[in-house]
């Protein structure tokens, strides 16, 4: 410091703290870092002299900390109360004077913030650069890899300032065909972008109690997914939300789905061909499937809907033994004695036969079900995906039946992964083409993740795979706590609406640095349409509100960005004939590479 001047943490910090006294937040700074640690946090005591008291502040809140040598990005994590003499707390002054509690307030009586620093930045470097690359995971070598994950804090006293539009950008990226426009940090009108290449690489979870907001940010997500262009998308739409269309119950309306948001790009199939006429949707396919397509490991999945005991459930493996090609239809004409029959010849418990007789009997309500194994619904969902198309399965009412919704999703995926195993090993033998990458969306996922069933279910195959078929998931659930352990580590991105539940909380932010300090950010979020978003497609955990889905408006933006995607992938194919390369419009480099490899040695 200055010889002869006296030290004041709260004075103007000018060009000490790194934005040469330009505060971009009206009102200065918010205050000045006075302790902490790297795995707690750091603590910053309110400014006395600035408008702002600890009402102002949310915990929740996008910050940036300008130290000596770094600006660190952060998080506020909590709030408290502090005071320098402990008598005030016995104490307090006589609330019918003002003017006392004033005077006592900021030297005496002051706010305290905690904030959790994920990001750093030497200072000026990346200033006025949006990089967003949504990894965390640059150096400290300079801004070429944007924001690096922090490990340091802020020096005693380094100033603390809500962030600005500029900080979102630099952090987050701006809205581009590989950034994508979720929400907004909270009280900020700026926008928090996912990086699009970085969320389809590993598995998603969309968590929240009900009525939090989860089906539109779920919606909002596979607009996501479609713009980025780098992957197709099948949904197991349950409640028929994601298609053609879906209910607003907040303001008692309907919203589009994707079908009519984007037609040429999105195929709809049904189970039910008459709710979805009722509701005015046209199919694509109507989908019909065999009770040969039925696999004993889809009747395991059943145990609990179907309330089957073990040794019941087993006795399908024998069935299928015993009768081959469509054991379902043909265990189901058994009648009466006959099924203790047949229990003697397999040599399973006679009881146990009769009962998942009885059980699977209720199978015969579903009229989508149908005798044999021609249909091959999975093959025709693979024929759309490979033309890059986004398929969504609605059930219409059977989207109320859990066994329906079940046996479906599990059927059907199950034979799409074969699929895809066949065609990435037949790539890596140079014999074809790697296939398109596919994220498939399940509801219920406890259903199917819970640690009973997850090591034998296709679900938990795709999760523990990562994208080692280009195969992986999108779980939507109010109860993540259900959830096997080892299926939410593997989750690269993690969107939690509001839970109230501390289990639920744990096992989401289980394996996530910071966990403890953002167990009060999550318990603390708005009943409606906002979430904590952390992981691999955002440089550091963020709340935001998520954006507008539902009004006119809102439409015209999100196909908007959809079409500038389209349009940038044909310039660029056009451009290349131009060039004098033959080519194909949106053909990704690697995939020219190999059409030209191919066409060389053919």
């Amino acid at each position: 410091m200055t010889e002869g001047l006296e030290f004041n943490p709260f004075s103007p910090l000018g060009s000490w703290n790194g934005r040469d006294g330009d505060s971009s937040a009206a009102g200065g700074p918010l205050g000045l870092v006075v302790g902490g640690s790297l795995t707690q946090g750091v603590e910053i005591r309110l400014s006395p002299a600035g408008e702002r008291v600890i009402e102002d502040v949310k915990v929740g809140t996008f910050l940036t900390i300008e130290g000596r040598r770094y600006r660190f990005f952060a998080v506020v994590t909590d709030l408290e109360l502090g005071s320098a003499d402990p008598r005030l707390r016995h104490s307090p002054p006589d609330g019918g004077d003002p003017a006392l509690a004033e005077a006592l307030a900021g030297p005496v009586a002051y706010g305290v913030v905690s904030a959790l620093p994920n990001l750093t930045l030497p200072l000026g470097a990346g200033v006025g650069t949006s990089t967003g690359t949504g990894t965390g995971t640059g150096t400290d070598a300079g801004p070429a890899t944007g924001p690096a994950a922090a490990k340091t804090i802020p020096a005693h006293f380094a100033a603390a300032w809500p962030a600005a539009a500029a900080d979102v950008e630099l952090v987050f990226g701006r809205e581009d065909a590989r950034h994508f426009w979720i929400g907004s940090p909270l009280d900020m009108d700026t926008k928090v972008c996912l990086d699009l290449e970085e969320l389809v690489k590993r598995s998603i979870g969309v968590f929240g109690k009900s009525g939090t907001g989860k089906t539109f940010l779920t919606r909002l997500l596979l607009v996501g997914i479609l713009q980025g262009g780098g992957a197709s998308s099948l949904v197991f739409d349950m409640h028929s939300e994601y298609g053609w269309s879906g209910q607003d119950a907040d303001n008692t309306r309907q919203v589009k789905g994707l079908k009519q948001l984007f037609p040429a790009q999105v195929s709809t199939f049904t189970l039910d061909e008459e709710s979805s006429r009722r509701r005015g949707a046209m199919p694509d396919e109507v989908v019909r499937i065999g009770y040969g397509e039925i696999e004993p490991e889809d009747v395991e999945l059943l145990r609990d809907t179907l309330n089957l005991s073990e040794v019941a459930a087993s006795a399908a493996y024998n069935l299928q033994r015993h009768f081959a090609g469509d054991w379902v239809s043909q265990f189901l004409e058994v009648r009466g004695p006959e099924i203790n029959e047949l229990a003697k010849e397999l040599n399973v418990n006679g009881a146990a036969l009769a009962a998942l007789h009885n059980r699977l009997s209720r199978l015969k309500r579903f009229s989508f079900l149908e005798p044999g194994e021609r249909h091959n619904a999975a093959a025709r969902i693979i024929e759309h995906l490979e033309r890059g198309q986004h398929v969504v399965l609605e059930f219409g009412r059977y989207g109320s039946d859990l066994t329906a919704y079940i046996l479906v999703s599990n059927l059907l995926s199950r034979r799409i992964h074969d699929r895809y195993v066949e065609l990435k090993e037949a790539a890596e033998g140079n014999q074809g083409r790697e296939p398109r990458p596919l994220v498939i969306v399940i509801e219920e996922a406890h259903k199917f993740l819970n640690p009973a069933v997850a090591p034998q279910t296709i679900f938990g195959v795709i999760a523990r795979e990562l994208r080692k078929y280009n195969v992986t998931l999108m779980v939507i659930d109010q109860r993540p706590s259900g959830i096997d352990g080892e299926v939410m580590s593997q989750l690269g991105t993690r969107l939690t609406c509001l839970l109230d539940n501390d289990r639920d909380i744990e096992a989401v932010l289980s394996g996530t640095a910071g966990s403890r300090q953002l167990r009060g950010v999550l318990a603390r979020l708005e009943a409606k349409q906002q979430a904590l978003i952390f992981g691999h497609a955002v440089p550091m955990p963020v709340v935001v509100q998520t954006r507008e889905y539902g009004s006119a408006e809102s439409y015209g933006l999100l196909t908007a960005g959809a079409r500038r995607r389209t349009a940038g992938a044909s310039s660029s194919a056009v451009a290349g004939v131009e060039d004098g390369e033959s080519g194909t419009v949106g053909e990704s480099d690697k995939e020219r590479l190999e059409r030209e490899i191919e066409e060389l040695f053919s």
